[in-house]
């Protein structure tokens, strides 16, 4: 609630001779609150209560959210709001998509001048401009979380967010001249034949015998486990039973920005902590190339049991971003197409899901639930509609039998 000044104040003469004063003004709770005031002459306290008036004034301008241009407004909410609540990846990418999706259309804009009109001229402008539908989408919602909050706090009377939807996905891409295709189909992985060139690639020698590329078991160890880039740097020797076929994950690697007093220095960090969610701590069972990779990357560099799996140069963990650059270097090298690591944890839920034909002919597959408990999916929805690529030459004589 914004403190209000009630009066200019009350002057009266005391028996004694003094003169008293009263300014009356509500808090930011709105509770009822008195300034008193003396002096022994009527102007000098005529002059404190002026300057005392004038000075709340200048407070309640300068303490005026409505007023402020939304950057200014938006940057702080972030920061003081959000900040705390989110992981410092999501952070980032809440701060990035307001700097390039929001910002240069209205960021200069008083927050309580902001119209729905404005808001909409802002999503369709991304729409026109050829931008992805997720891309708008999240800038979309950082927009009505935001002007939840300032509503809600009092900062504005009407929320400019409460009367736009975003627009249908379909709509969104028939604007681009773009088909609207099932996620299913959507969803990116490797080929059988992709696969054994990504193999026959990422295993080649020098004529001395030192591998080509550094640690690219690490990329099979992913194709059959499933694990993210960031959980696999995570990996220390000892949290691998060999014994028992298993990886107890622990922790998880990602890159984050360097931030002095909440402030962006434009450089980025590895940052080694908790895993992606509470069902991505788990335990990983490894089948024989799992197992298979894991010594492989032992017999290239082994630091001891206290030590990550797949150390860096200087025996820290591995920065994932250099895990995905050395692996576009196979794909290119493979002549494959550009695609990311995320691609083998697609393939690997795919193959579950669709299954593998046995020698005898039949097909073995996995539930989609399954499947959504080894990838440390919270949902099997999750798993089901972005992991899994369709597979329609499965559905070949599945009707032979049934007759109608």
């Amino acid at each position: 609630m914004k403190r209000e000044l009630l009066d200019n104040g009350n002057i009266w003469r005391k028996s004694d001779g003094r003169w008293i004063g009263m300014v009356r003004y509500k808090d930011e709770f709105g509770v009822t609150q008195r300034k008193s005031f003396s002096a022994k002459k009527k102007k000098d306290l005529h002059a404190k209560m002026t300057a005392y008036v004038a000075n709340f004034q200048e407070q309640i301008a300068d303490s005026n959210e409505s007023r402020k241009p939304l950057k200014e407004s938006m940057q702080n909410w972030l920061r003081v709001y959000k900040y705390p609540e989110i992981e410092h990846t999501t952070y980032d990418r809440y701060e990035c998509t307001a700097e390039h999706q929001i910002y240069p259309y209205i960021g200069n804009r008083p927050v309580g001048d902001v119209t729905s009109a404005d808001i909409k001229k802002l999503l369709t402008d991304h729409m026109n401009k050829g931008l992805a539908f997720t891309t708008s989408k999240k800038a979309y919602s950082i927009l009505k979380m935001y002007f939840k909050y300032l509503y809600q706090e009092g900062v504005i009377t009407l929320n400019p967010m409460a009367i736009i939807d975003m627009t249908k996905k379909s709509n969104y891409l028939a604007a681009q001249g773009k088909e609207d295709k099932a996620q299913c189909d959507l969803v990116e992985v490797f080929t059988e034949e992709e696969i054994e060139k990504i193999r026959a690639e990422a295993f080649k020698k020098f004529e001395n015998g030192k591998p080509v590329y550094q640690q690219s078991a690490a990329y099979f160890l992913m194709l059959n486990t499933g694990m993210r880039a960031g959980e696999v740097c995570g990996i220390i020797n000892s949290d691998i039973d060999l014994e028992n076929r298993v990886i107890h994950l622990q922790r998880g690697v990602k890159e984050v920005h360097v931030r002095e007093n909440m402030e962006n220095q434009g450089r980025l960090e590895v940052q080694v902590g908790k895993l992606k969610s509470a069902t991505s701590k788990r335990d990983i069972p490894l089948n024989d190339t799992a197992i298979e990779m894991i010594e492989k990357l032992r017999e290239e560099v082994y630091l001891g049991e206290d030590a990550p799996l797949i150390p860096d140069e200087n025996g820290n963990f591995t920065n994932p971003r250099n895990m995905r650059t050395r692996f576009q270097r196979i794909l290119k090298a493979a002549g494959l197409e550009k695609k990311g690591l995320h691609v083998l944890r697609h393939t690997f839920a795919t193959t579950l899901i669709n299954g593998i034909k046995q020698p005898d002919g039949s097909l073995k597959t996995l539930t989609v639930k399954q499947v959504a408990d080894l990838l440390g999916h919270t949902t099997s929805e999750i798993t089901e509609i972005y992991y899994v690529k369709r597979d329609n030459n499965k559905l070949s004589g599945l009707t032979d039998s049934f007759n109608i």
